[in-house]
């Protein structure tokens, strides 16, 4: 007889099929570390979709080295399962703080990143092969594997339920990495709890174990003091408000009477000078509609693209489709913001819709004069489609004869290909373009395209109380320098994503 049949025979386990329900329990909190890994990455990193792949493509990686080197532990295989379990306990649950914590502070982020998910990987890799090694006397081998392999793929698919719908919105990264700690801590107490014999070392282990757990609660009563002190670290300022939605991480920052957006780590405005930017994205368009009944603006949900719209006395009607809800809600009610956006969202002539303004626009059929469209900068594919010929095909059919679409559309100083691309994806789409920038201080030069359908539109009267924008400026805004004219560039279409690639390429030399 083997050591390891020898010492299962002799310790035992009071009730095998509990120890079944322990495989649903880690399947549950090995995938929850690799999705936490994964969107965390993607806030502070970028590109959701490299993030996620190269990290479950590592983690994966490691749990097969964690597997094969299971071979190697033949003794005492209970005791090494609850050391593991505190290991994964103390590793996993600790794992979002200490990258929050870490990201500003250290230089090589990405490795300590990685190193992270490895070991993690590693340990939950080890777990399975020991659980099944200690299992099979108890059960035969074909109904051990269809066991396993059960409660573990169900494991996976609830994690993979109640991350994003319940976890990231409710709890947020930080708790949610803690609390799995905290059952990975669970199942190894509750397996020193139920061996049938007794020893120091499983004493010890208990112990050991009702520590990694007061420690572990300790961490998520103070998690908020955690992700506070991790952003202060990350921001200059004075951060005000924090929150993970289901799409992403919304902050705010304060200094004297400067209120900045970020989302995930992202500047989106400035409020000493995010009229410049308004007021350009807004007015060239709006001053050239003869027709401006009914207003699309697409992104923009801190209203403050609408507040401009809503200086034409003509405007009747604003649909404003933005993603997150938790954008638009804040931007509602926060009192430091209403007064920002002229509290737009309160206007009975604005509807917001929370949507994804793909999907809402494949799924429409009348038509529209004219399209604001604030997005995010293209700096992953979830948001590249939104700029790619796909989408701006749509947009060409929804626009009536005549009517105009106004887009931002990154830096043609620091980032060119990524600007023109945007011009070149428009022209494919069988629009007319007119491209524009200007200096915008939080920013720098910053560009803009118009997009229509026949002749070029004539600007016509402004309101009078814009700060900056003006006709004699738009002329200005027309001309390029040298170092930001036009560039021979791909159309950013779904299957290549080029625009993103352009993105990463720019950006990446000046971050």
């Amino acid at each position: 007889m083997d050591s390891s049949r020898e010492e299962t025979q002799q310790q035992g386990f009071a009730k095998p099929a509990l120890l079944l329900l322990s495989v649903f329990v880690i399947a549950t909190c090995g995938l929850i570390y690799e999705l936490v890994a994964g969107t965390l990455a993607s806030y502070v990193l970028g590109d959701s979709v490299t993030q996620f792949s190269t990290i479950i493509g590592t983690y994966l990686f490691a749990m097969g080295v964690g597997s094969y080197l299971s071979r190697y532990i033949n003794t005492h295989l209970f005791v090494r399962f609850i050391q593991i379990e505190l290991m994964i306990a103390l590793v996993g649950g600790f794992s979002s703080a200490l990258l929050f914590v870490l990201f500003e502070q250290v230089a090589y982020f990405r490795l300590i990143l990685y190193a992270l998910v490895f070991l993690t990987g590693l340990l939950v890799g080890l777990e399975i092969p020991l659980l099944m090694r200690m299992l099979k006397d108890r059960f035969s081998f074909s109904d051990l594997v269809s066991e396993i392999f059960t409660f573990d793929y169900i494991g996976a698919l609830l994690a993979s339920l109640i991350f994003p719908l319940f976890f990231v919105p409710h709890i947020g990264l930080i708790r949610t990495s803690l609390f799995f700690g905290l059952l990975n801590a669970g199942v190894a107490l509750w397996v020193c709890y139920t061996l049938t014999e007794k020893n120091h070392k499983i004493q010890w282990l208990k112990t050991i174990g009702f520590i990694v757990i007061a420690v572990l609660v300790l961490a998520f009563a103070f998690a908020n003091k955690i992700q506070n002190f991790a952003e202060e670290l990350s921001y200059h300022d004075k951060v005000i408000y924090s929150k993970s939605s289901p799409y992403q991480r919304i902050v705010l920052t304060k200094h004297k009477n400067d209120v900045r957006l970020f989302l995930n780590n992202n500047l989106q405005f400035s409020s000493v000078d995010e009229y410049r930017y308004h007021e350009s994205l807004v007015h060239p368009l709006m001053s050239s509609l003869n027709n401006r009944d009914t207003i699309v603006i697409l992104g923009g949900g801190d209203g403050l693209a609408a507040r401009e719209v809503f200086k034409y006395k003509d405007v009747k009607k604003v649909y404003l489709v933005d993603l997150d809800p938790e954008v638009t809600q804040l931007f509602k009610s926060h009192p430091l913001l209403t007064p920002l956006n002229k509290n737009v969202f309160n206007n009975p002539n604005i509807e917001v819709l929370n949507q994804d303004a793909f999907i809402w626009l494949l799924d429409q059929k009348k038509t529209f004069n004219a399209f604001i469209i604030d997005f995010p900068d293209p700096s992953n594919f979830s948001v590249g489609k939104l700029y790619s010929l796909t989408f701006y095909r749509k947009l060409f059919q929804m626009l009536s004869d005549g009517g105009v679409v106004v887009i931002q559309s990154t830096s043609p100083l620091v980032a060119p290909k990524s600007y023109w691309c945007v011009e070149a994806t428009l022209i494919k789409a069988g629009f007319q373009t007119l491209p524009y920038h200007t200096f915008v201080p939080a920013f720098g030069d910053w560009g803009y395209i118009m997009a229509y359908k026949g002749a070029l539109p004539k600007l016509g009267v402004l309101p009078d109380s814009l700060q900056y924008y003006s006709s004699d400026a738009f002329a200005a805004m027309c001309h390029f320098t040298k170092d930001m004219q036009r560039r021979k560039v791909e159309v950013n279409q779904l299957n290549n994503q080029a625009l993103v690639r352009y993105f990463e390429e720019e950006w990446g030399k000046i971050n």
